[in-house]
């Protein structure tokens, strides 16, 4: 199984928040633009655009894991 490592983050949810994941192919600028065509970042100037694929079948399932970290009231 392939696991996708983000970097930490925190934020405080109050009651009747909703929270939405976007799925992408970038992390910019924490990590160097992907052209999406194996060419060198830094000299090429060609684009393609990307597409990801979400398996979330009883083969592949899918999660996001969101810890919870409780607070004193």
């Amino acid at each position: 199984m392939d696991m996708i490592l983000l970097n930490p983050t925190g934020i405080v949810f109050k009651k009747g928040h909703r929270i939405r994941g976007t799925i992408s192919s970038s992390d910019f600028p924490i990590f160097n633009r992907n052209l999406n065509t194996g060419l060198n970042p830094y000299t090429s100037v060609d684009m393609a655009q990307a597409t990801q694929t979400i398996y979330h079948d009883s083969d592949s399932p899918s999660h996001i894991v969101l810890p919870v970290i409780p607070r004193d009231e």
